[in-house]
C-alpha cells in the first residue's frame, strides 16, 4: 500500500473528483467555490466559478469537459478542458446534487429539493417526478443497461429511470440504511449505505445484495467502479478507503493523516485511486496490501 497527498487551498474543502478524458483529475472545492485541475505531475490549476457561494458539489466527466452541480445556486455548471465555464440555471427549488452523463451526451442530475430527476439535452431541461415523496435523491450514475440509476437517501430505495423518463424503484432490504453514493459496473450497480454500514449491489435485472462492513460506524459515502471491476469507496466515519476485489474480497486502507474526511474518489487510466479529502488535500492510493 502506498499513500501520497497533494495539498490544496486552505479551507477549500475538496469534495468530488473525476478523471477527465484529457487525462487530468478535476475536482470541486466546495468552500472555495472553485473547480480545480490536477495534472499527473501534481500541478493544480484553479478556476473560480462565476456565481458566488454556488455550493459546488459533485462532478462528472464528459467528452469535451466536465459537468458539476451548484447546489445553492440551483445551476448545473460546465467546464471545458481548456477552462471555459458555462452555467445552466435550473428551477428555483431543484437543489441539484448528483450528476452523470449518458451515451448521447444528455446530462442527468438529482434534484434533492424538488424530489425529481433532471435532464439537460440540447439546451432543453426536463424534470421527472419521483414516485416516492421526500425521498431525497442523492448520487446518480449512467448504467451499462442504458438507463440512469440513483440513490434515494430518505426513501431507502434505489431508483432507475429510462431515457423516456420511466422510473422504477427498488426498496432496500434493510430499513433506514440511507443510501448515498452509487456507481455503475459492467453487470451491476454498486451503492453505499451510510447509516446501514453496508455496501449494496443491484444487478441490472433488479436482484439486490448487501454486504456488511467489518468496521463499525464506517459511514460509507462515495463509491467508484474501475474498468477492471474493482470497487472502491470512502469510509467517511473512520478515515479509511475500502476496496472490493473482483473475487468479492473486502480490504480497507487506513488514511494515516487523522480526520481527513474522505469523500469523492476516482480511478485514473493507470489504475491509481484518487480521493478528495475535505480537510484540504487530494490523496492517491496505490494498492499493495490491506491492513487487518
Amino acid at each position: 500500500m502506498s499513500f501520497s497527498y497533494i495539498r490544496t487551498n486552505n479551507d477549500a474543502a475538496p469534495y468530488s473528483i473525476v478523471f477527465g478524458l484529457d487525462n487530468n483529475l478535476w475536482f470541486t472545492e466546495n468552500k472555495a467555490n472553485i473547480i480545480s485541475k490536477l495534472t499527473p505531475t501534481g500541478e493544480i490549476t484553479d478556476f473560480v466559478l462565476p456565481t458566488q457561494n454556488s455550493g459546488v458539489s459533485l462532478i462528472t466527466a464528459a467528452e469535451q469537459g466536465a459537468y458539476f452541480t451548484e447546489y445553492q445556486a440551483n445551476k448545473v455548471g460546465y467546464i471545458a478542458y481548456d477552462g471555459y465555464i458555462a452555467e445552466y440555471p435550473l428551477s428555483d427549488n431543484c437543489s441539484p446534487y448528483g450528476i452523470t452523463v449518458d451515451d448521447e451526451g444528455a446530462v442527468w442530475f438529482t434534484c434533492m429539493g424538488s424530489n425529481q430527476i433532471g435532464r439537460i439535452l440540447e439546451n432543453h431541461t426536463d424534470y421527472f417526478d419521483i414516485p416516492t415523496p421526500a425521498c431525497y435523491p442523492s448520487f446518480i450514475t449512467y448504467g451499462a443497461d442504458n438507463a440512469v440509476w440513483f440513490t434515494e437517501n430518505q426513501g431507502n430505495r434505489i431508483g432507475r429511470i429510462t431515457k423516456k423518463g420511466e422510473i422504477k424503484e427498488y426498496a432496500l432490504p434493510t430499513s433506514g440504511s440511507a443510501p448515498v453514493g452509487i456507481a455503475s459496473g459492467k453487470d451491476s450497480v454498486w451503492f453505499t449505505e451510510i447509516m446501514g454500514n453496508r455496501i449494496g449491489e443491484i444487478g441490472y435485472d433488479g436482484d439486490m445484495a448487501e454486504f456488511d462492513l467489518t468496521t463499525a460506524n464506517a459511514m460509507p459515502h462515495a463509491i467508484v467502479v474501475a474498468g477492471s471491476g474493482l470497487v472502491a469507496f470512502t469510509k467517511w466515519g473512520v478515515n479509511r478507503i475500502g476496496v472490493i476485489a473482483q473475487n468479492g474480497e473486502l480490504s480497507e486502507y487506513k488514511i494515516h493523516t487523522p480526520s481527513t474526511e474522505p469523500h469523492g474518489l476516482a480511478f485514473d487510466n493507470q489504475g491509481q485511486l484518487w480521493f478528495a479529502l475535505e480537510s484540504g488535500a487530494i490523496g492517491r492510493l496505490i494498492v499493495h496490501q490491506a491492513i487487518q
